[in-house]
Formats: structure tokens, sequence, C-alpha cells
């Protein structure tokens, strides 16, 4: 095998072309050798791609953070991260060792590699960054409708809690999602009801700006109330005044890699990966990824992308 096929960003927030590379070479001893079958197209692969985070520092670059594939030579099922260097959008990949995880044979390879990534969000925010939740806990997800919120109410309860409460603007999409109330954010987050959520144990929040700035007015707890920040899709910043955080028992936390440690993740992600099986099948769109180039524009849907024999 002298060469594979992959998606290939030559310049940064151009539209990844399906080309041949040089195949990999044997790995090391601290590697593995991962045949690709399936891998999904994230927020944080897509701003990559862009050459707008932190960790695109090298063209041409090779699309994707994560996978689901199968071992050379002993085809084993495994869940894959490939965050630096490498990319997860091509035939053939050598991945770290430490970066590889084995998944349940029954596991759906598609599913996995569409949602691990959004749900190791709110599952590392659960595990990692709260502490003594009550039994049966209640959750509010702020952006109740994402990939990241949809997953999360699953997540939690998996997780021990008792209710999950969405806020979004579209509130037919989180009747249908199965949360247990739904808050309809208005236009003008001012607008936004909240008083059905006013002593909630836990927030979740994917969108954070105005919209939790309101939500930070409305809590009225008689109890503790932790609010975990896990995405900025509102805006990056909020104008938070000090005394209304005095006046409420509100502990306030952040959860991505950095506010826990690789140890703590490396102990939660094959917990998550086996609980995922059992997770409703969620909305995908499944393509080959000989169409990368014609599908890559499509932000709507939640992409994966096919690798290898299902994906030409």
């Amino acid at each position: 095998m002298s060469t594979v096929k992959a998606a290939i960003v030559n310049e940064w927030g151009a539209i990844p072309q399906y080309a041949e590379m040089p195949a990999p070479a044997n790995p090391t001893a601290d590697e593995v050798q991962i045949r690709v079958i399936a891998a999904g197209t994230h927020r944080l692969v897509r701003a990559r791609a862009a050459g707008k985070h932190f960790s695109a520092t090298t063209l041409p670059h090779i699309p994707g953070s994560d996978g689901v594939g199968r071992t050379i030579p002993d085809n084993k099922l495994v869940y894959f991260t490939t965050f630096w260097q490498k990319g997860s959008f091509v035939e053939v990949v050598n991945v770290a060792k430490r970066e590889v995880t084995p998944i349940p044979e029954e596991s759906d390879p598609v599913q996995i590699a569409g949602l691990a990534n959004p749900a190791l969000s709110s599952w590392m925010a659960i595990k990692a960054r709260t502490s003594n939740l009550p039994e049966k806990f209640s959750v509010l997800v702020l952006g109740a409708t994402t990939t990241s919120g949809a997953v999360s109410s699953h997540i939690a309860r998996m997780l021990g809690a008792g209710k999950v409460i969405g806020v979004a603007r579209n509130v037919k999409a989180m009747e249908a999602l199965g949360y247990d109330e739904v808050v309809e954010l208005k236009s003008d987050p001012a607008e936004t009801d909240y008083s059905s959520a006013e002593d909630v144990d836990l927030i979740l929040d994917y969108i954070y700006g105005p919209p939790t700035l309101q939500l930070f007015k409305t809590l009225k707890p008689t109890k503790p109330v932790q609010y975990v920040q896990i995405g900025t899709l509102a805006s990056p910043t909020m104008d938070l005044p000090g005394d209304l955080i005095r006046a409420k028992d509100i502990t306030m936390r952040g959860a991505a890699p950095g506010s826990y440690s690789m140890q703590i993740l490396a102990q939660e992600l094959p917990k998550m990966l086996e609980a995922l099986k059992d997770l409703p099948k969620q909305d995908l769109k499944v393509v080959p990824l000989s169409e990368v180039q014609t599908q890559w524009p499509n932000e709507k849907n939640r992409l994966v992308f096919t690798v290898g024999k299902n994906g030409n």
C-alpha cells in the first residue's frame, strides 16, 4: 500500500479535496495503525480546517479530530482521537496507543463517530466538573437543539438526572427530543421566560452571552446551583455584574480539556463509549469521503464521512 485516499486542505478555509497521499509508515512501538471506518465533522473539525483553532498549524491539513476504525492487523474495533498533527479523514492512520480505546463489537461505528465528540462535552461536564449533585438532580440545557445539547439530555439521564429542561428557539424540535420541559428562547433574551427553571440543580451552557445573563437574573435558587460553561454559540463574552453572583448560590465552572486532567478523561472515556451504544440513534447525514468536496459546505446536518470500502 503506497498511497491512501484522504480529504486534504491545502489552504486554510478552502474546501477539502479528495485525493491520494502517501500511506503512513509502519507504526512505531508507541503507535497503532488503524483502518478508518467513519469520522465525524464536528465544530472543532471545521474550525481546524479553517485555520481558526490553535491546533491548526501545518498545511497540507487532514481534517478530522477522531473516528472509529479497526486496528491493523488484529482487526479490533476502536475509537481514536487525532487532535494534533494528524487527521481522521483518511483511509489509514497511525495513532498513539494512549489515544485509542476499544469499543464493543455491537457498537454502531457511524453513531460513535458522529456522537462521541458532542457526548463527551456533557459527560465530562457532569462527571468531572460538578460535585455532590443530589439524587435525581434537575438539569437545564442552554442550546438544547444543538447536537451536543440534544445528546446531553440522554447523557444527563444516564448519569442520574431526574428532570431535564431544554432551552432553544425551536420548541417543536425540543419536544421531539424528549425534554421534560421546554423554554422558548426569544429573539430578545430579556423576554425569555425562565420561571420553570428558577431552582434547577445544574446548568449546562452551550451558548453563553445574553441568554445566559438573563437566566442568571431569573434564577431564584433555594439550594446550590452548579453552572458549567461548555460552548459560546450565542456570544464568546458576557457582561456579568458582580452583585448578581454575590446574591445567589451559584458555582461556576467550565468544561473542556484543560479544566480536567487527561487522567480523568482516560478513566471516563471508556465508560462513555460503552454508554453510547445504548443511546437512541441520532439524525446523522452519512456520506462517503469521496463526496467531501460537495458535502463539506453542508453545515446544517451533522455529517459523518465513511472511509475506505464504505467511502469509495
